[in-house]
């Protein structure tokens, strides 16, 4: 897997491995360059030196004037007799290293007889050090700027982008009266970024605002029927029925009954929080509670299955009653639907609430993928489209609620709500 790096790093590590290319070919060059100018140099003085020994000092028969670095040796003279690990140089320059010694060698065949300059290296030495360590520190001091600058390079060249980044990640881009970001920047790739960003976030708007505006408008029309069948339940409540019928009846009013509810949460959820007056919280957690158990109990009680209320704290706490009673309907009505068996267990809390069964329960695997729309459990029933745990956790975090999922022994679920949105 590739290393993540940051933008910023990474441009410093390329300015600096860029630098330090360009400066190492540069001094291996200079090295170079230095080494063959070296070796031509020496070597035209050296046969420069050479001819001036051959046809002044020796054709004068006088001894070679020459400084104390250079030696001279000739195979024709015994007084110059040439050394053994000089006898087989070729002719022209050459280098020689003897231990920790080193010596130019020029060489000249004239007319079958060799002719030798040696000459110390320890003043070409003392220089080539020198020029190699003026090209180390240069290079070395280039690699050191390299890393400054890039750095400052790359700093200003990463300013705008994370002032862009600040802008998205703190300012509510998503409501309508939010400024354009792209004006703010200059018409280069950052104002590209930012024009995507402003595109990107409009559509974005107008899918969110076209979704506020159709929710609200169905929650609206929705209303009205909801009046006619609630009204006609009471109607046909005077009216003689048989028990069979009277049951169906009842039936139809609690499906009203939720149905009205249901359309009144959309309708709060498509509604702007600047809207005070649709998020009053005007009722405690154990209000809802007694409401929703009245409710539940004559169910849980016909499908064979033990409801039990259990207080195991007081919460002072005042919520919404729309929202809050959405929430505590579905996770019991969704214990009611998968538990065959058993039990299903309502637990106060102070700030909070839980729901357990006894039914299969949710894989592990599951619990997160569980409250995403459209999403059903292995063990699915009925002709739900697996929204009502999507619709829970959309009202808990607009709330400032959390909601979490436990497995229970030997078979089952806990549904924990923390109403941190309490007053």
């Amino acid at each position: 897997m590739r290393a993540k790096q940051p933008l910023m790093r990474r441009i410093v590590v390329a300015f600096v491995l860029m630098t330090t290319l360009v400066s190492g070919l540069f001094a291996l060059s200079i090295v170079a360059i230095v080494h063959l100018l070296e070796e031509h140099l020496v070597s035209e003085e050296m046969h420069r030196e050479l001819q001036e020994v051959l046809r002044e000092d020796l054709r004068n028969n006088q001894a070679p004037r020459l400084d104390s670095s250079t030696r001279f040796y000739a195979s024709s003279s015994a007084a110059y007799a040439i050394p053994e690990e000089y006898a087989g140089l070729a002719e022209g320059f050459a280098e020689v290293v003897d231990g920790d010694q080193a010596f130019y060698v020029y060489t000249q065949l004239i007319n079958g007889e060799r002719y030798l300059l040696v000459q110390e290296q320890h003043e070409f030495e003392a220089r080539e050090k020198a020029l190699f360590s003026v090209v180390l520190a240069g290079f070395l001091l280039s690699v050191v700027s390299a890393w400054g600058l890039g750095w400052l390079m790359a700093r200003k060249v990463m300013t705008p982008v994370s002032r862009l980044a600040q802008q998205v990640r703190h300012r509510d881009q998503l409501h309508p009266l939010a400024p354009p970001l792209a004006p703010e920047y200059a018409d280069d790739e950052v104002g590209q970024l930012a024009a995507a960003f402003d595109s990107t976030l409009g559509q974005l708007r107008h899918s969110l605002e076209r979704e506020r505006l159709f929710t609200s408008d169905v929650s609206h029309e929705l209303r009205t029927p909801l009046m006619v069948i609630a009204s006609s339940c009471e109607l046909l409540e005077q009216a003689p029925l048989e028990p069979r019928q009277r049951e169906q009846l009842a039936r139809i009013g609690r499906a009203s009954e939720d149905m009205r509810d249901l359309v009144q949460t959309f309708l709060q959820l498509a509604r702007s929080k600047s809207n005070a007056t649709a998020f009053v919280a005007s009722c405690s957690l154990q209000q809802v509670v007694d409401e929703q158990v009245e409710h539940w109990r004559p169910q849980m009680r016909d499908k064979g299955l033990a409801f039990q209320l259990e207080n195991a704290g007081q919460d002072s706490g005042m919520y919404n009653p729309t929202l809050l009673r959405t929430v505590l309907a579905n996770l019991l009505r969704n214990a009611w639907h998968y538990t065959d068996s058993g039990q299903v267990r309502l637990v106060v809390e102070a700030g909070g609430f839980r729901v357990e069964d006894s039914g299969s329960g949710i894989p592990r695997e599951q619990h997160e993928q569980i409250f995403q729309p459209f999403v059903r459990g292995e063990q699915s029933r009925g002709e739900g489209l697996g929204l009502g745990l999507s619709l829970v956790k959309r009202i808990c975090a607009d709330q400032g609620w959390s909601i979490s999922i436990q497995d229970l022994e030997p078979s089952g679920s806990c549904f924990k709500v923390v109403l941190h949105g309490g007053v």
